[in-house]
């Protein structure tokens, strides 16, 4: 493996580092970004990954999330991929829209030309970018988490829901929760998994609740002042799928708080607390 560290920074009783390396999975050079605390030599600590939202590169959440106080009190390992494959030869949606192609890979691995050949995010996130992470870096691989936020938050529920004994603890700012049911999803499904529906499901938090998927644990916060509540993340729908399947859901509505970074950052460190309590 070729790890290209291009940054790293001291930062809060450890070091944020910036990598590149070159992707047998998405056929690119794909980014993130890596915090680790100090350790003692030779120790191994958990991981959290962090999946970001629509536009966002590795870089959103690095420079605005504010986790790494708590991350080195708590130990963890924060690790921020980017959202898509980019270069010269990756496809992008036909009229450059914002909600899909670059920067919105929403997670999945595309089966649609011209989309297949590099759009494989899943496979990316849940098999190639693990191993690059246990080979350069002391992260204890039995104690994993996922979070993300909105177009991330829909890939951190729907990995979750599908590698329950990997993740100890799933949890999502503003999740994209059932985008079978919404605009976003249905363009960005369609777009790479094709028109057969069922297909989707297996990338649909809600959809996958009710096909028998189980987590023992979720935690939602939910901006009140989100200017894309109603339209296409619908977190009620979550709430009665975990109600029906006896799914334990914290869902917290948070008065005036919108959809961006302000609100992600403010509660954050909730967030770590909780992934480390149950990440030992």
């Amino acid at each position: 493996m070729t790890l290209h560290t291009t940054s790293t920074t001291r930062s809060h009783g450890g070091t944020q580092g910036v990598c590149t390396h070159p992707s047998s999975v998405t056929g690119t050079e794909m980014t993130f970004s890596v915090f680790v605390p100090d350790h003692e030599h030779g120790a191994r600590l958990p991981v959290v990954w962090y999946l970001s939202g629509l536009t966002c590169t590795h870089a959103n959440v690095t420079e605005k999330g504010e986790y790494r106080r708590a991350c080195a009190e708590l130990g963890l390992i924060f690790v921020a991929p980017d959202t898509s494959p980019r270069g010269k030869d990756v496809a992008d949606d036909p009229d450059g829209a914002y909600d899909f192609g670059l920067g919105a890979g929403f997670y999945v691995d595309a089966t649609e030309e011209p989309y297949a050949k590099h759009y494989r995010m899943w496979s990316y996130i849940t098999e190639e970018l693990p191993g690059v992470i246990a080979e350069q870096f002391p992260v204890d691989m039995a104690r994993q988490s996922i979070m993300g936020h909105s177009m991330g938050g829909h890939g951190a529920l729907t990995i979750g829901l599908t590698h329950p004994d990997r993740y100890k603890a799933v949890s999502a700012f503003a999740p994209i929760v059932a985008p079978s049911q919404v605009p976003w999803g249905e363009k960005a499904l369609g777009g790479y998994l094709g028109p057969d529906k069922s297909a989707w499901r297996k990338h649909d938090a809600v959809a996958l609740i009710e096909d028998g998927a189980r987590l023992p644990a979720l935690i939602v916060d939910q901006g009140e002042a989100d200017d894309f509540l109603t339209e296409q993340l619908k977190p009620s729908l979550l709430k009665s799928a975990c109600e029906r399947a006896g799914i334990d859901l914290t869902l917290r509505m948070q008065a005036g708080y919108d959809h961006s970074y302000y609100f992600i950052s403010s509660f954050m460190e909730d967030h770590l607390r909780w992934h480390a309590a149950r990440l030992g």
